[in-house]
């Protein structure tokens, strides 16, 4: 995977491009002579004194930042703040223009020129989306971004929308000088990072104009042209009916409840903004279908299809399914497998694995996603020696009391399936809901894969079981800053008003506060606090084979904290209550049967059972400190028989009448009893 390298060499090489720049000439013809006082002047200052942006000045001029406001947004990039501009040449908008004239989709242009706009309301749309995709506002507590702070890893997306409210992505190639917006944006590589008063800008070679296709648009185009790539799958996906699942963008219930004010804040901290729907689709590309001998065109494709998928035993020995050409139905085998490809959130590649800095490269953490359609698991992991990120990779990790987590060996029929990111293939910007992502072999939910999830401990962020956190960038919104404010936390409504995440269901007097952590010691880097008199249902994860399971919470006590009663069972309405209430502020000694680790690891384990015997276990180990810090405690909430057909749920209520104590969850596990209490292999403390 291409990243991007930086530290103080890059710095440096930034300072002296400055100095360079001012000594030679651009090819884009841009003025230099103000380039060694161009930090004493604001971002518009800067445009209006350079010819070859008063093509973008015009339309700054006449374009607001919405319809309910006259300030145009020269007025704003004259004004204090921190804006990141990726500002197209006279060039590069005509070459828009030429565009639009050529295709045949917009009838509405005649000729390459704003005067041949046969829709005066269509041409000002567009001069107004050019002028608010181009520009990204930081606010008041962040830094613009210079190059220096662009993301990572290719195809990842910055942390604030553009004013269009758009996530822009940056893609890197081979060339270390050629980095681009949304894939086919080119920033030029002497035009870049010129700091301003109030930002950076930075020069594009095209106008930056982010796709707002829906994923069912998308793919009936490739249908429709019969184009190579993801032919098979758009496919198969049509003929299971889910086109116009795909299509939704936009919860316009949420959005109308809060225009009307009833989302509110909780205190000072704001819900989600939005309520987006997302998708990701895993998919081998048409030329893996030809090397097995389908025609992606073939009118017969989908029986083809699902005569391989029998074939290649693509399912487990015990599902119940159909074979006809009733593809649509839930039952079919050609939708289950389909479904098992498709996940209900937009994951960018920059999420596709959440490492926790302070762990990773040293303890990779592995992470699952709930599958859209029949919820299914699909095990997501990447270390050191995965060569990237892979699903359901099931790697020998060393797990020894004394061990450092790292992955030791991989068995080959183990080694899972890597996920090409940086397949030209892969398409990351082009859709507005969905991204699709090449990967080597198809995913199946077969015997193995059912046996290696059984076979080990399946451990959950707590956000990470919501699909609308993932979407909507709530879970572990990656800021470059120092400190916290309101984007590190989200509220969600109650019940009564909407459920935010479809899994959770929040009381009345409950508020919840997520916090965005990331980077520091919390699993992923977020947890779930709620206060008040709460009442939380959360709809549990699926589990991949029949036994009995230990159900367990992990969090950090605090004195603030509060006790509450737990219930678990498949009758969201009728929970049976589990053991006794939670103290959730005794920690260390204050806990039945702790004791700190000691060298002798034998005594150590003896110590774990000791703790257990009470329901409790100290932070796993995979956290740096958790162990050996005090407030770090799994509970066992519940051991419980649970099969992989049923729902389940955990409800977690407050015995304390007080808004001021809190309810918390950072992580959740599920651990079969084959695990857990297996003989031949003591359980790990990571």
């Amino acid at each position: 995977m291409m990243k991007k390298k930086k530290g103080l060499f890059q710095t440096l090489m930034s300072v002296l491009l400055v100095v360079c720049l001012g000594m030679t000439a651009c090819s884009e013809n841009v003025d230099m002579d103000s380039r060694y006082v161009f930090n004493k002047k604001t971002v518009m200052e800067y445009l209006l004194a350079h010819e070859d942006y008063s093509e973008y000045c015009n339309l700054l001029k006449i374009s607001t930042l919405s319809n309910m406001t006259s300030t145009t947004l020269d007025k704003l990039l004259l004004a204090r703040g921190h804006y990141t501009v990726f500002a197209p040449t006279n060039d590069a908008i005509q070459n828009y223009l030429d565009t639009l004239a050529a295709s045949v989709e917009d009838p509405y242009i005649t000729s390459p020129s704003w005067d041949s706009f046969t829709d005066s309301d269509k041409r000002d749309s567009i001069k107004k989306l050019i002028v608010l995709n181009s520009v990204i506002d930081s606010g008041d507590n962040y830094p613009a971004y210079q190059s220096a702070d662009f993301p990572e890893v290719s195809g990842g997306e910055f942390s604030h929308s553009n004013l269009n409210d758009r996530k822009l992505s940056i893609f890197y190639s081979d060339s270390p000088d050629s980095v681009y917006v949304n894939k086919d944006c080119l920033i030029n590589p002497r035009n870049k990072d010129i700091i301003l008063l109030n930002g950076y800008i930075h020069q594009v070679e095209r106008v930056v104009a982010p796709s707002d296709l829906s994923a069912c648009v998308y793919l009936k185009r490739i249908i429709q042209e019969q184009r190579d790539g993801f032919l098979v799958m758009a496919r198969a996906i049509e003929a299971c009916g889910l086109l116009d699942t795909l299509n939704a963008m936009r919860d316009e219930v949420y959005e109308e409840l809060d225009n009307r004010g009833y989302i509110e804040s909780y205190g000072d901290i704001p819900p989600p903004r939005h309520r987006l729907y997302g998708f990701t689709i895993f998919s081998v590309t048409d030329d893996y279908w030809r090397a097995q001998g389908l025609n992606p065109t073939d009118p017969d494709l989908l029986s083809h299809l699902t005569q391989w998928i029998q074939e290649q035993h693509q399912y487990a020995e015990g599902d119940v399914f159909t074979t006809d050409e009733n593809y649509s139905d839930p039952g079919n085998l050609l939708y289950q497998w389909v479904t098992y490809h498709i996940l209900p959130m937009r994951v960018p590649s920059d999420k596709l694995i959440i490492h926790n800095p302070i762990n990773y490269p040293l303890v990779p953490v592995p992470d699952y996603f709930i599958t859209f359609g029949k919820r299914r698991l699909i095990k997501v992991f990447e270390t050191a020696k995965s060569d990237g990120i892979r699903l359901n990779r099931f790697a020998n990790l060393d797990y020894e009391r004394t061990g450092n987590g790292k992955e030791v060996s991989c068995d080959p029929d183990k080694e899972g399936i890597r996920i090409n990111v940086d397949d030209p293939k892969a398409i990351l910007s082009d859709i507005a809901n969905c991204c699709i992502y090449p990967i080597e072999h198809p995913l199946a939910y077969d015997d193995a894969t059912r046996d290696n999830l059984f076979g080990e401990r399946l451990r959950f962020d707590i956000m990470s079981m919501f699909p609308e956190t993932m979407t909507n960038d709530v879970r572990c919104k990656r800021l470059t800053h120092s400190g916290l404010n309101d984007e590190n936390f989200h509220t969600f409504p109650p019940h009564e008003i909407y459920d935010y995440c479809q899994d959770m269901q929040l009381g009345t007097q409950s508020r919840p506060r997520y916090s965005n952590y990331s980077g520091t010691g919390m699993m992923f880097g977020d947890e779930l606090l709620i206060y008040g008199n709460y009442d939380v249902t959360i709809h549990f994860p699926p589990v991949p084979r029949t036994s009995t399971y230990e159900v367990r919470i992990g969090y950090i006590a605090q004195y603030n904290r509060g006790i509450a009663q737990f219930y678990f069972g498949t009758d969201p309405d009728r929970l049976p209550v589990t053991g006794i209430p939670l103290d959730m502020t005794r920690m260390g000694e204050n806990l039945p049967g702790y004791e700190s680790d000691s060298d002798d690891q034998d005594y150590n384990a003896e110590l774990d059972k000791r703790m257990r015997n009470y329901g409790l276990m100290k932070g796993p180990l995979s956290i740096k400190d958790c162990r050996s810090s005090l407030p770090w405690i799994r509970t066992i909430v519940a051991r419980t028989m649970m099969g992989p057909d049923k729902d389940y749920y955990l409800r977690m209520k407050s015995v304390i009448d007080s808004d001021e104590r809190q309810g918390v969850i950072d992580f959740i596990e599920l651990c079969p009893k084959e695990v857990y209490d297996n003989p031949e292999k003591p359980k790990d403390i990571w």
